[in-house]
């Protein structure tokens, strides 16, 4: 029995509007305050300053071959995010100018790559949301060496299931299972309206170190 080269699995179901909303609202670094997984690699970053969230399409594309990603293209939908499992290859851009236009067209809210990418001008001209590990003038081509779409895939580190909710901002980017995403978001959204409250205070001259009791704590240690 000989395996298939390509994989594609169905398209998983995609992430509330509601849920979507409250995602948009939060930042990666307050869930960071009490959260220790689902964070990618910090070394994949966005090439534009913008927070998205949506729902996890998968792909694993293999070294100088793109064929499985342009193949997703087509099947993308409004709300959905592109992860690309790079499968450890550093070298092959498999993200340039037409892949983000196409994406675009679908209706993608993003592209993260576990890899590199290119034709930056490009990406910042389609005002398209983009994370990758950096730049590279090596592009991949269509030598249909195979790939698998909407099956688990490793993105910076971070096992990432189609369907999965993906947030993404400046920081970094997050993964969260679809039935934690709600409640990480409003409890990330109420931490956030107490930062404000406390900034507000710490402007009006009262002490950081007082407030969130470090001051306290140091003082004990000292006597």
């Amino acid at each position: 029995m000989m395996i298939a080269r390509y994989v594609v699995e169905p398209m998983p179901g995609q992430i509330s509007a509601e849920v979507v909303a409250l995602l948009e609202q939060t930042e990666t670094a307050t869930v960071g305050h009490w959260r220790h997984w689902g964070f990618v690699d910090r070394k994949i970053q966005g090439l534009l300053r913008r927070r998205v969230a949506g729902t996890a399409v998968t792909v694993q594309c293999p070294g100088p071959d793109s064929a499985i990603l342009h193949h997703a293209l087509g099947l993308l939908r409004p709300g959905d995010i592109l992860l690309v499992d790079r499968l450890g290859d550093d070298r092959h851009a498999c993200w340039g100018g037409g892949v983000t236009v196409a994406a675009k067209a679908a209706g993608a809210k993003a592209g993260i790559v576990d890899g590199a990418c290119t034709d930056v001008e490009e990406v910042e001209g389609s005002d398209f949301p983009l994370w990758c590990r950096g730049l590279a003038p090596i592009t991949t081509r269509i030598y249909d060496l195979g790939g698998r779409m909407n099956v688990p895939v490793s993105i910076g580190g971070v096992v990432v299931m189609p369907g999965d909710a993906v947030l993404a901002d400046e920081s970094g980017v997050l993964i969260l299972p679809p039935g934690e995403a709600e409640e990480e978001a409003r409890t990330a959204i109420a931490r956030q309206e107490r930062g404000l409250a406390t900034q507000g205070r710490v402007a009006a001259g009262a002490k950081l170190g007082e407030i969130s009791g470090a001051t306290a704590k140091v003082l004990a240690g000292l006597a």
